[in-house]
């Protein structure tokens, strides 16, 4: 097989902050323990990772309070034209838009990931100019708990209904799907954020995800 390059391009549960109890704290699982190095371990040698994880990032928002460079849309192109060509384009954002501030329903927050899938299908950073494949992973659902209770408050249930809408989405982009929530929950300290366990299985479940797509 001719080598391949998968661009995981998330949040903090990308990036692998740990749950958090408190604002201040930020710890990072160890590269080994990272949901895309377990990937990139079982895929193999010939799958070449790259992690693109920013705590707090947006699909397309800028932030309020934490600064308009949590907005993905204002990175991801810039991004895709420095690891190409990129053969597969992962996607695992919409915890961070759930936020109380931004005051958006599952269906919007789809149609913002939407915008991102479609700047990636638009793109020449595929193999030949071509556009990188695109899986859509849908994130744990959040669990209103710990210090982001107000933070995130009704975003328990409208997690949920993201789960739906993004599948939704997919099969109307004509894109990959997964639903992360088959294979893992989020770690009850602060309700946001895969422990280690969830991060080893996230991992797991994307190489084979990864491994039964046909290029």
């Amino acid at each position: 097989m001719d080598h391949k390059t998968v661009l995981c391009f998330g949040d903090s549960n990308t990036h692998g902050t740990v749950a958090m109890i408190s604002p201040t704290e930020k710890r990072r699982f160890a590269k080994a323990e990272r949901w895309p190095s377990v990937m990139g371990r079982l895929l193999g040698e010939e799958w070449d990772v790259i992690a693109e994880g920013h705590p707090g990032r947006t699909s397309v928002l800028d932030d309020p309070v934490d600064g308009s460079h949590k907005n993905g849309f204002r990175a991801l192109h810039a991004i895709l034209e420095s690891h190409r060509p990129i053969d597969l384009t992962i996607l695992m954002l919409g915890t961070n838009d759930l936020k109380v501030r931004f005051a958006l329903s599952a269906h919007d927050i789809s149609l913002c990931i939407r915008r991102l899938v479609v700047e990636i299908q638009n793109s020449d950073t595929g193999l030949n100019g071509q556009a990188p494949r695109v899986l859509i992973a849908a994130p744990t659902n959040v669990i209103e708990t710990g210090i982001f209770v107000e933070m995130f408050a009704g975003a328990a249930q409208k997690s949920v209904a993201l789960t739906n809408k993004l599948r939704d989405l997919a099969i109307s982009q004509q894109v990959d799907f997964i639903d992360l929530n088959e294979f893992a929950t989020v770690d009850p300290v602060d309700g946001i954020h895969l422990d280690v366990v969830g991060q080893a299985a996230v991992g797991v479940a994307m190489a084979t995800a990864v491994a039964e797509l046909i290029f």
